[in-house]
């Protein structure tokens, strides 16, 4: 798609009353019963939450486990909206789901990550959604693929929907990590680089699969100028029918919230902004200089990839390879730089090398 998508902001949404960060969004993973759901409602509003969110539809890995109570569980959070006013929503994976969720008056919805990753699932969403005028949020999929991420946002916004948001709910992996599903927040930065006004949401129960570890990425998504958060809470999180490690109550979320640090995206004072300004020249004079050294040596490996063509030499030299990384990872060592930074670095400039001269051999 060539057009930019005009998404609206959230302070266009009316659905948040305050519009300072972090705008919040809470509730329990799955709504297990009226009672469960009102109680954690009540503290909720009580400490200042605005949205509630609550699964009705529970997209479980394996069979048998609890899949949500379905569309009994919607005239709860109905009753929540009128007796609380608090605004709901919940997840929808399909063209029933959207139907019956807008029956009973949800004021937005979301998409969740194994949705976002079908196109066809996406697809019948945003046509059952075409003529709506809620806010709808798309979580990313379970695989770090932005482009199928931007899809999602395109299928949405050709059937005529602008309320849009991302949720960064982390991405799979099949190495164990300390975290349920891998950040990788280069992937929501360059999302928010490409859409253009889209609010961006974090979902740290989802990264983090762990309570003990919602502050410091709630904190991270702050740090980096996420708009807002998608936090799981339970009135009695233990006892929580899914998910129940990831939850918290609604005090230790008000705990949270509390000892966030929320930066301002630009300075606040001339001063700030001159020393900024002035250090942000000398990264732009580096930056000259790197791409300058760059050039020259693809130079040289074209030289190179030339006279391996003329003598019948192979592309691929291990023990010289071998030889650059050991170097370039002592040098870091020496000079205080991260390994792994430089290790992916420098294995993304021998990628860059190997496929010139592939090129030269293949002319």
């Amino acid at each position: 798609m060539t057009k930019p998508l005009e998404i609206q902001s959230y302070s266009e949404w009316n659905l948040f009353s305050r519009q300072e960060r972090p705008l919040m969004i809470a509730g329990p993973c799955s709504a297990e019963s009226e009672e469960q759901l009102f109680n954690t409602a009540t503290k909720l509003k009580n400490n200042g939450i605005e949205v509630l969110r609550a699964g009705i539809w529970k997209p479980r890995t394996r069979p048998n486990c609890f899949e949500g109570v379905g569309v009994k569980g919607l005239p709860w959070l109905q009753n929540i909206q009128k007796e609380l006013g608090m605004k709901i929503s919940t997840e929808v994976a399909n063209a029933h789901h959207v139907e019956v969720a807008l029956k009973y008056g949800m004021d937005m919805v979301w998409i969740g990550a194994r949705s976002t990753a079908n196109p066809f699932a996406v697809q019948e969403i945003a046509e059952s959604l075409k003529g709506v005028d809620i806010p709808v949020l798309v979580k990313n999929p379970v695989n770090p693929d932005i482009e199928l991420w931007i899809g999602a946002f395109e299928r949405l916004y050709l059937c005529g929907i602008t309320k849009l948001g991302a949720i960064h709910r982390g991405f799979s992996s099949y190495n164990s990590t300390r975290y349920r599903n891998m950040p990788q927040w280069q992937i929501p930065i360059e999302l928010k680089r490409r859409i253009k006004n889209l609010p961006l949401f974090c979902d740290p129960s989802h990264i983090s699969g762990h309570r003990e570890y919602i502050q410091e990425i709630s904190q991270k998504a702050m740090d980096l100028g996420f708009d807002g958060l998608i936090i799981e809470s339970h009135v009695n999180p233990d006892c929580a029918l899914s998910d129940a490690f990831q939850q918290i109550t609604p005090d230790q979320l008000n705990q949270i919230l509390a000892h966030l640090i929320i930066r301002e995206e630009h300075p606040n004072n001339s001063n700030s902004t001159l020393i900024i300004e002035e250090l942000r020249e000398k990264i732009d004079t580096l930056d000259n200089t790197i791409m300058e050294v760059l050039t020259n040596r693809m130079k040289i490996i074209e030289e190179i990839g030339t006279y391996k063509k003329q003598n019948n030499i192979t592309i691929l030299q291990p023990d010289r390879w071998e030889k650059i990384l050991t170097r370039v990872l002592e040098e870091a060592r020496k000079n205080n730089l991260s390994e792994e930074l430089i290790e992916r670095v420098f294995k993304a400039i021998h990628q860059a090398s190997i496929d010139r001269q592939t090129d030269i051999m293949n002319e």
